[in-house]
Order: structure tokens, then C-alpha cells, then sequence
């Protein structure tokens, strides 16, 4: 016997038309590439993303083609999100980081027929329009027809307005309903051991994901809020940010390509920010800006910290300094991305000092919808004890089940596990801490060292910038910790000064054997540290030093 309830599919335009109709003044407020501030609502941008399907269908766009966008955070990209998918095309945000080389192959890969750009990305659209001329026959670039760039592209391909194509379109387009298990958003990997992968997800996985950030214990959006997103949008979907506010009618603030320290807490307080999202990356140059100017965040109240482990120096500053609250995430594109939200339980929200720091420390507690578990190199499943560390596995709504031109089903193992070449451990609560990546752990006689720890540590130091801890071989020990480092502006790193930090804080044969002061260490697209470029200049560095 079947349910008598009624049946709808889970369509990403079912998002944006309630926010429309219940949620129609809170405002999409967006820092332009231009520079000026735009503001727009929920309302309109329905409507306008109603009459781009109408644009797109005249640049002949149809159900499952791919459209690409290199775009920054911004009204019009926001537009392009729900007219793309919401026509049953499959909108395929491409990151303007990559090197020209893996951006010309990933629209290759995807077949892109269109793609639509920021203005600020006109040389980057003239270096590999002659690479992708074979799938892209129109680039559209995103403003009006006084901002429009004067770049040539290969025959056959058109350069277009956004602006002209939306004045000379009609918003008459009624929103279709389909298999809910159809392509929505197509995003790239980094590629950092090898060339970018496609991650395809669906409306079904999208729509299931955003609820799940609304969940109490993970984002918990409100209608009152105003979200400030600084993860990219070109970068897994802005973790859903895009889609999750107006789920709630929160408010959206675009920062555009304005994401240094002294612009984000501009664009924070005059727009009265609650929370923000964004790698550790960018909350370390908005606190260095905090603490020169003297300034403080007036309204915000939460940043959501992911990408990379979060520095403990992150945690406490902005808690004891500013009063703002950091939350630790974790998640990657094949998870759409989150998989895990750190927030307190019944048995640890009353824990004080330093057992209060390792809990916070921890990525945190599976979200429903995802599950995950550790297991040992032979593929058998490990104790949540909190101390045992394995490989990291995940399954659940919004997982990925294969590449994007795979068959479903080849990524996962027999049991329909995804191996996301994390090593964690999780504690009797369900707490997940990753400690490594599967190929950057170090193994030091047949023991394992987490190069994360250590990384946080050394940025603890007040003359450490960035730091980074690859595995150096040794003679004896086969590995060992090696630490690279890049001192903060103005400063000098000494060894013995940065080795001290160790102390009582890790086991002593965890202490790395050398320090390298480096003037800069090599970053990928998605801004975290190239762990194979290091191992290959500095593999050898404990075997030359004797």
C-alpha cells in the first residue's frame, strides 16, 4: 500500500519560486566587479531568472546541455544557477583559478555549449576560447553594454551581452516539472592528482542538501539572517549557500571578486551580516585586517569554517576578541559538499578549556543524510574510539556515485561506500577528525604522524604565516615530519623558537626534525597547499642535510 500524499518532484525551481512568493523583499545584495553596490530580491530574481530560460532557449540550450559560467558571487550568477537547472540544463560553474589549460579541458570534458563570464575574466575567455571553439559557439559576458570588453574570438563563436539578451526577452517561461533525479549543476575538482574530475549532481541532491544546512545543529539559516558567502560560487556551489538561503528567506550578500579583509568588513557592516562562510584562508587575512585597523565586525555573530582544518588561533581570536562564534565544517565536491557540522551534545556542551578546543577542533558529527566510517587498509571497519585512524568513507543522498561520464556506481565499493582519501578518526560520540590526507600521512616507523596537527601548531607561532608538513625520508625511520614554513610580514622565523611550540602539545617523536623558511608556498585553484610539488622539491632534505 502506497501513502496517500501528494507526489511532487524535488525541483531546485521550487526553491527560488518559494522564496518569490513567500519571501519576496529579502534582498540579494551584490558587491559589482565594477565596484558598485546592487540590490535586488528574492522577487526579482525569479522573475529575471524566468526570463533567461527565454535567453538561453534562443542561444538554442535545451533540456541537459551544459552551460558554463566563470563568474564571481553575484545577482546575475545567482540568475544563471536557477534559469540553467531549472530548464533541465545543467549549469556547470567553472573555477577561474585553474590554469587555462584545465579550464579549456573541463569544458571540453562537460561539452559546454555557452558560457557566461564576468567581465573581469575577458583574458582568461580570449586564452581558451581557441580551445573550446569545438562544443562553445557563444560566450555572454555578464553586464551591460557599456562594461562590455573588446576581445576577439574565433569564427563562429559570439560574443554577447547579458543585459541586451535580458531587455529583448520576455519572463513569460512557467517553471517544468521532471524526474527529480535529473542532472542540475556540474562541478570540477582541483585536480590535484591529476586532471579536474566532474562531480554531477541532481535536483533531488541539491534540494536534500540545502535542507540539511537549514538543520538546527548546521547552518541553522533564518529568514532574519543575512548570509555573506565567501566560498566561491564557482567552488561546489558555494557549499550550497545559494540555495539554502532562500529555502528560509535569509537574505544573500554577493561579495563579487572583493574578498581581502579591509572590503569584507566593509561590505559586512554596512550590510549588517549575521554569517559567513569561507576557507581559513580568507578569515586569516580578515582578522590580520581586524587587528591592524582596529576595526570590529558590528552584526556578525558565526563563520562556518571549511576547505582546510581550521587553525586554533582562528577559533580563539575571533571568539575571545571579537565575540564571533567559528563553527567547523567538513566536506568536499563528491559530497556536494558537507558531510559533517561540528555543534555541542547532551554529553560535551558543558566542557570548559582545553577540552572544549579539541572538541571545537574536530570536523564534527555526520549530517543526516550522509553516513560515514573508518577502516584499515584491508577494508575493515575501525572503533569510534577517537583514537584509532583509518581511511574515511561516506554514502548517503547527496554522494557521489560516480564521474561524471562514468557508470554510476564506479566510484563506489561493493558495500556503496565513497573512499574520499581522507584519514580520520571518530570518537564514541560520532565526532570525525580528520588527521591526514590517504597519500600526505606520514609514516614514521610504521606509526602514523597527522601532518594536519602539526600545520596547526606551527601557525600558532607569532611568526609563522602559513605552514606546511610533508613526509622527508630518513634513513632509519623511513619518514619524518618535515615543516615548511613562510614567516608573516616584517618577521624572522627562528627553528628552535618555532620547535618549542611542540611542547607538551604532541608526543615528542611527532616533533618534526627540521624547519625550511620558504618565501611562499604553491596553492591549487581552490587555495590548498600543493602537498606533491613540496614532497617532490624537499623529499630528500633530511637525507642531503646528514
Amino acid at each position: 500500500m502506497l501513502g496517500l500524499m501528494q507526489d511532487k518532484p524535488l525541483m531546485i525551481s521550487s526553491i527560488i519560486t518559494h522564496a518569490a512568493r513567500h519571501h519576496a523583499r529579502a534582498e540579494v545584495v551584490s558587491k559589482t566587479v565594477e565596484g558598485a553596490i546592487h540590490r535586488s530580491t528574492y522577487g526579482e530574481i525569479e522573475r529575471r531568472a524566468r526570463r533567461l530560460v527565454r535567453v538561453l532557449q534562443r542561444l538554442d540550450i535545451g533540456p541537459s546541455d551544459r552551460v558554463a559560467t566563470l563568474a564571481w558571487n553575484g545577482f546575475r550568477h545567482l540568475e544563471l544557477y536557477y534559469a540553467i537547472s531549472g530548464m533541465g540544463a545543467v549549469c556547470h560553474t567553472i573555477n577561474p583559478r585553474l590554469s587555462a589549460d584545465d579550464i579549456a579541458f573541463i569544458a571540453n570534458d562537460a561539452g559546454d555549449q555557452v558560457i557566461f563570464a564576468d567581465t573581469t575574466f575577458a583574458p582568461l575567455i580570449a586564452a581558451v576560447a581557441p580551445a573550446v571553439r569545438a562544443s562553445v559557439r557563444a560566450v555572454v559576458f555578464m553586464t551591460e553594454r557599456a562594461h562590455m570588453p573588446d576581445i576577439a574570438l574565433p569564427e563562429g563563436m559570439d560574443l554577447l551581452c547579458y543585459e541586451e539578451l535580458m531587455a529583448a526577452a520576455d519572463e513569460d517561461f512557467a517553471w517544468p516539472a521532471f524526474d527529480e533525479r535529473t542532472a542540475a549543476s556540474l562541478c570540477y575538482t582541483s585536480g590535484t592528482t591529476g586532471r579536474p574530475k566532474g562531480v554531477l549532481y541532481s535536483h533531488r541532491s541539491t534540494l536534500l542538501h540545502a535542507y540539511a544546512l537549514n538543520m538546527p545543529d548546521v547552518f541553522a539559516l533564518r529568514a532574519v539572517d543575512r548570509v555573506l558567502p565567501v566560498v566561491p560560487m564557482f567552488h561546489v556551489n558555494a557549499w550550497g549557500t545559494p540555495y539554502a538561503a532562500p529555502m528560509v528567506g535569509a537574505s544573500l550578500i554577493m561579495p563579487g571578486r572583493h574578498l581581502d579583509g579591509a572590503s569584507l568588513t566593509q561590505l559586512m557592516n554596512e550590510e549588517r551580516v549575521t554569517i559567513s562562510a569561507g576557507v581559513p584562508t580568507v578569515w586569516l587575512g580578515l582578522l590580520a585586517h581586524l587587528r591592524a585597523s582596529g576595526q570590529r565586525l558590528e552584526t556578525v555573530e558565526r563563520f562556518v569554517i571549511g576547505g582546510s582544518a581550521c587553525p586554533r588561533l582562528l577559533f580563539e581570536a575571533f571568539d575571545k576578541e571579537y565575540g564571533i562564534r567559528v563553527d567547523h565544517a567538513w566536506g568536499m565536491s563528491e559530497l556536494s559538499p558537507l558531510g559533517t557540522y561540528n555543534t555541542p551534545t547532551p554529553g560535551n556542551q558543558n566542557l570548559t578549556g582545553e577540552a572544549l578546543m579539541r572538541r571545537r577542533e574536530k570536523q564534527g558529527r555526520s549530517l543526516f543524510g550522509v553516513d560515514i566510517r573508518i577502516i584499515d587498509d584491508a577494508g575493515r571497519e575501525l572503533p569510534w574510539d577517537g583514537a584509532t585512524s583509518g581511511h574515511l568513507q561516506a554514502r548517503g543522498y547527496w554522494v557521489c556515485s560516480s564521474y561524471f561520464g562514468g557508470t554510476p556506481g564506479d566510484a563506489l565499493d561493493a558495500e556503496g561506500w565513497f573512499s574520499t582519501g581522507d584519514v580520520a578518526t571518530i570518537d564514541a560520540e560520532g565526532n570525525m577528525e580528520i588527521t591526514d590526507r590517504s597519500k600526505d600521512v606520514i609514516k614514521s616507523g610504521g606509526e602514523w604522524i597527522s601532518s594536519i596537527q602539526l600545520e596547526n601548531i606551527a601557525v600558532s607561532h607569532p611568526d609563522v604565516a602559513e605552514a606546511a608538513i610533508i613526509a622527508a625520508t630518513h634513513p632509519k625511520w623511513d619518514e619524518r615530519p618535515l615543516l615548511l614554513v613562510v614567516a608573516r610580514q616584517g618577521r624572522t622565523i627562528d627553528r628552535d623558537s618555532v620547535l618549542r611550540v611542540y611542547e607538551g602539545r604532541v608526543a615528542k617523536w611527532w616533533v618534526p626534525d627540521d624547519v625550511v623558511v620558504v618565501d611562499e608556498l604553491p596553492h591549487t585553484a581552490t587555495g590548498k597547499i600543493q602537498k606533491l610539488a613540496l614532497r617532490e622539491a624537499w623529499r630528500g632534505h633530511l637525507l642531503a642535510k646528514g
